[in-house]
């Protein structure tokens, strides 16, 4: 268990931060960009949570926001960390966390219709609000990706990632219910655009 009993150290007023393994980076490097974002997530959910037809998707997004903060705290302790003596080993995501979102995908994914085209980001209060996490969500992916070309990084946060997107993705669909807007695309250069 966490315990907080102070919020402010000050530690942090030179740019840098903490790590959990102890060691200090500046608070622009890739790995703080990476689980910034998570935690960035992480409240777009919570957005999620409060918006009018939430109830059905409650426990899958309470149990979201807990994966999101176990990630996160996957990605503050780097692979290269020496085990601490005595104690357990740094927090690891595992497959079976995508593969739990993979069932939710698949019993949400069969209440629905067929796409002939992309959905424009909508479909009420709740349907917008995952869209706009499913958005940070593909961000988080990009800045995990792009940390995991710099050093290692725990292959199964990418995944995660990927799967989270495309249930909430799934999520939005089920909670328009129907009631979506598809991308038409245009072209400015047809012949008959006008001009």
């Amino acid at each position: 268990m966490v315990r907080l009993t102070r919020i402010y150290t000050r530690t942090g007023d030179d740019g840098s931060t903490g790590l959990g393994d102890g060691s200090r980076v500046s608070k622009s490097s890739p790995r703080i960009e990476a689980y910034g974002t998570v935690d960035e997530l992480n409240a777009t959910v919570g957005v999620c949570l409060q918006q009018p037809g939430a109830e059905p998707f409650r426990d899958q997004l309470l149990a979201i926001q807990n994966d999101l903060f176990d990630l996160g705290a996957d990605l503050c302790v780097p692979l290269s960390a020496p085990a601490r003596e005595g104690g357990p080993g740094p927090l690891r995501i595992g497959a079976v966390r995508g593969a739990r979102l993979e069932g939710w995908i698949d019993a949400l994914n069969a209440r629905l219709e067929p796409l002939q085209s992309f959905v424009l980001p909508g479909g009420g209060p709740l349907g917008t609000a995952l869209h706009v996490s499913r958005t940070v969500c593909r961000r988080a992916e990009r800045c995990v990706v792009d940390l995991a070309a710099r050093e290692a990084v725990n292959p199964q946060c990418a995944v995660y990632l990927n799967r989270l997107s495309d249930l909430l993705f799934v999520m939005a669909r089920v909670a328009a219910g129907g009631d979506e807007t598809l991308w038409t695309p245009a072209r400015d250069d047809a012949p008959d655009a006008g001009g």
